[in-house]
C-alpha cells in the first residue's frame, strides 16, 4: 500500500509518501505526478521518510520527478541513501536531497 499526501500552498508543492512504491502503486504515484506537476506552483518536494520499499518501478517514476524538476527529501540513512541514488542516476552526476 502507499499512501500519497500532497499539500500545495502559495509557493512550494509537498508530496508525503507512505508505504511501498511498488508495481501498482508506482503506477498510481505516476498519475498523482501528472496532476501535481500540471497545477503545482514553485518548488516540489517529495518527502520519501515514510518509504518502506521501492522497486525498480518506483525507481522509475521517482527519476522521472527528479527530471521534471522535483527534489527529492530524506532524512533515514537508507532512505537518503536511495534518494542520491535515484536523483544522480539521470546523468551519472551526485545530486543533493534534501533532509
Amino acid at each position: 500500500m502507499l499512501r500519497i499526501t500532497v499539500t500545495m500552498d502559495a509557493d512550494a508543492t509537498s508530496i508525503v509518501l507512505e508505504g511501498r512504491v511498488v508495481g501498482a502503486w508506482a503506477e498510481e504515484l505516476s498519475t498523482c505526478w501528472q496532476r501535481v506537476r500540471a497545477t503545482a506552483v514553485g518548488a516540489i518536494r517529495v518527502d520519501l521518510d515514510g518509504v518502506a520499499y521501492i522497486d525498480e518501478a518506483g525507481r522509475i517514476i521517482l527519476r522521472a520527478m527528479c527530471t521534471d524538476g522535483a527534489t527529492l527529501a530524506a532524512t533515514t540513512l537508507v532512505m537518503r541513501a536511495i534518494a542520491e541514488e535515484i536523483a544522480g542516476a539521470r546523468d551519472g552526476q551526485p545530486r543533493p536531497v534534501r533532509p
